[in-house]
């Protein structure tokens, strides 16, 4: 029996003395964290939500297991934010509409969560009307027109069903019930509603696709609401992605069980906690961007070596060659060679282990 069927749904249960302590150590580090955000400035502020809320877009899809470049991601962040950019690659409509559904999530996080917007946010994620190969349903709730909503894995003929969903008939009531009470739950601890909110929406699973990334926007807006703050500085999504494996059997097994969902509330409160633990890198990288130009502040750059080093200190991926230099700023192979050389000589970069063709250069780490 899943927990739909129970002539109790939806009326979700939690031991209030369990959640107590891990509910307080929680809000303890959240408001340690917004302190340290408050007192970076504004600048440092902007540079700490974008790359949260990159971070936060390409978990999110990974989980999914579906995975963006973090160079378009933070690209199509930038734009939206009005945040520069640094050269970055442009961004794509696949890339932008999951950006926008979690902007609007976590930006506008005061607004009442409303069926239309939720049509909004899943017409963003699949802009072709299409999940893969296949034709979904766009901006409406699933039919089940080609059978049940479940969720199964392995190969065909030999499927494991980990669960079924709510029939089709019974969405329009269903989604209602759930909307009306998130928009009630602001009397609630948000953190509490954001976990109630997650697990609610995704045992629903009223759409074709995108369930789980949409079901994280309405959690990661609840938190947003917790803050009071729609600047982003943990990502759920990043730390859900690291325990995708407990993630998945917890959920698995909370929608097997009773209604008593209080092991699920405190495994989300715990993962809130370590989403904010793990921010402090996020944190330092900031400061760490900032030392740098500070400390370089009288030197002069030309933009080719400017909007690299800024893609090194935000996290390039794999290492930088010459020929990704090259590619990166449009520019030819010597120019590369030349640009390289002059940072080399000034003590900014310095060559990797590796010679030959496999040649990379690394921002030298002050000591």
């Amino acid at each position: 029996m899943y927990i739909w069927q129970r002539a109790d749904w939806p009326r979700f249960r939690q031991d209030q003395a369990r959640l107590t302590g891990p509910l307080a150590a929680a809000r303890h580090a959240q408001g340690r964290l917004l302190g340290r955000m408050e007192a970076l400035g504004f600048d440092l502020r902007s540079e700490a939500t974008l790359s949260t809320l990159t971070e936060n877009v390409v978990k999110t899809s990974e989980i999914e297991g579906e995975f963006l470049a973090p160079d378009r991601v933070r690209s199509s962040i930038a734009g939206r934010l009005g945040l520069d950019a640094g050269g970055l690659p442009p961004s794509d409509r696949d890339v932008d509409g999951i950006v926008d559904m979690t902007l609007d999530a976590t930006r506008n996080y005061g607004a009442p969560l409303t069926e239309e917007r939720l049509f909004s946010w899943h017409a963003a994620l699949f802009p072709t009307g299409r999940s893969g190969m296949r034709r979904i349903r766009i901006g409406m709730w699933r039919d089940d027109a080609d059978g049940p909503m479940e969720v199964v894995s392995g190969p065909l003929g030999r499927q494991h069903v980990h669960y079924a969903a709510p029939p089709a008939e019974r969405l329009a009531d269903e989604t209602a019930a759930f909307l009306d009470w998130f928009e009630g739950a602001r009397t609630m601890d948000p953190v509490l509603a954001a976990g109630i909110a997650h697990l609610w929406f995704v045992s629903l699973h009223p759409f074709d696709d995108g369930n789980g990334r949409i079901a994280r926007a309405i959690a990661d807006m609840a938190l947003a609401r917790s803050d009071d703050s729609p600047e982003r500085c943990y990502s759920m999504s990043a730390r859900i992605r690291a325990e995708r494996s407990a993630y998945y059997d917890l959920l698995e097994s909370t929608q097997r069980g009773t209604l008593d969902i209080t092991t699920w509330q405190v495994w989300f409160i715990d993962c809130l906690a370590r989403a904010i633990g793990n921010a402090g890198a996020t944190l330092a990288a900031v400061l760490h961007k900032a030392r740098f130009w500070e400390v370089h502040a009288a030197e002069a750059f030309n933009p080719r070596q400017a909007r690299t080093l800024n893609r090194l200190l935000d996290g390039f991926e794999g290492k930088l060659t010459s020929s990704k230099w090259a590619k990166m700023n449009s520019c030819s192979q010597d120019t590369a060679n030349r640009d390289i050389r002059d940072l080399i000589d000034r003590g900014i970069l310095v060559r990797g282990p590796a010679g030959g063709r496999s040649t990379s250069y690394e921002i030298v780490t002050e000591g």
